[in-house]
């Protein structure tokens, strides 16, 4: 008797635990995009042209060509905004998928090589093919990252035991630092390196329409598959052998969340540059608040994600006006102790 009412004590509890973590992924995701609206229109009037909020209202119902103004909102700062949005939801994604697919926390598209593949390749496109069109650049990034990833997974797992974390951060780091030799050897080799200084140090300020058309289909689209696979990821999380015998496709599953990461990474790096920390910081946060059910860490990361893009490149404009700070450096002033704290919890964990 005592044990049946013992057992009805633990179910309930853990309803009520599930029950509270669906309410904290629901309010993220609500109140998180509520609270983006907001920010990103806050966003748009901050600049070296201060511009009143009410002038937004004016642009969307009655917008006006030779409103300065309104040309300033529509061509500068709404392209930058919806960018950074963007990005900021396809870095914070695709970390959660590395971290729940390799079960290394120190996961993240920056410290596995992604981003410096996918900058070598910007490198190669800007040397070699000066004139080529985005969508190209967006190509050339997606294999970059597929390299840089390659690389990185067939170094760690020469040794025997396998591509454990440590080893995965480690070639990451002897990886990264290589690709990016080569890039800026490449840079200013032949002579390009003003084109790819703004790739390297990582921002937003560049981004337009015309990325922005190119760009979207490619996240959305993969943000929408890793939607899908989300219970295959959480299943995956647990562990190879837990989910075979769960009956999924683990390798098929792999192969899916692999290219859905090396969209996601390469597309971004497309546009900001190589922007790390995203992919560690967010998904982290997200677990703590939401668990490791990845069909609430998927939305709930692309939402905070965003959050802090927009955020940081608020940041980036209004901390030394009128002068720009990079992106890339005010979000590794969080990240790097955020990743020396994950990196000794991890070493005590061994």
């Amino acid at each position: 008797m005592k044990h049946t009412k013992e057992s009805a004590q633990l179910l309930k509890a853990e309803q009520e635990k599930k029950k509270g973590r669906a309410w904290a992924g629901s309010l993220i995701i609500l109140g998180g995009t509520g609270l983006l609206i907001l920010l990103m229109a806050f966003s748009i009037t901050k600049g070296a042209a201060e511009i009143p909020l009410s002038v937004i209202g004016d642009v969307l119902f009655r917008f006006d060509s030779m409103n300065t103004q309104h040309l300033i909102i529509v061509d500068l700062r709404l392209p930058r905004v919806i960018a950074s949005a963007m990005v900021g939801a396809a870095f914070a994604v695709a970390g959660a998928i590395m971290q729940g697919i390799t079960r290394n926390p120190l996961a993240d598209s920056g410290l596995l090589g992604l981003n410096a593949g996918a900058g070598f390749a910007l490198s190669l496109c800007f040397a070699f093919f000066p004139g080529m069109g985005y969508m190209q650049v967006i190509f050339f990034s997606f294999l970059g990252a597929a390299l840089g990833a390659a690389l990185v997974n067939g170094i760690a797992s020469m040794r025997r035991g396998g591509a454990t974390p440590m080893r995965l951060v480690l070639a990451g780091a002897a990886v990264s630092a290589l690709l990016i030799a080569l890039s800026q050897g490449i840079a200013l080799y032949f002579e390009v390196a003003q084109d790819i200084m703004f790739w390297t140090v990582g921002g937003v300020a560049g981004s337009n329409w015309v990325q922005i058309k190119i760009m979207t289909p490619w996240i959305l689209g993969a943000l929408l598959g890793a939607m899908i696979l989300s219970r295959s990821i959480s299943l995956l999380s647990l562990g190879e052998e837990v989910a075979k015998g769960l009956g999924l496709n683990t390798l098929t599953i792999s192969l899916l969340c692999s290219l859905i990461v090396v969209i996601l990474a390469g597309a971004s790096v497309a546009v900001v540059g190589a922007v790390g920390f995203v992919g560690l910081i967010i998904p982290h946060i997200v677990r703590y608040l939401v668990g490791v059910d990845y069909r609430w860490i998927i939305p709930s990361s692309a939402v905070m994600g965003a959050l802090l893009m927009v955020l940081a490149d608020l940041g980036a404009r209004r901390l030394n006006p009128p002068f720009e700070t990079p992106v890339g450096a005010l979000i590794a002033v969080v990240g790097v102790p955020f990743f020396l704290y994950l990196a000794r919890r991890q070493k005590r964990a061994l």
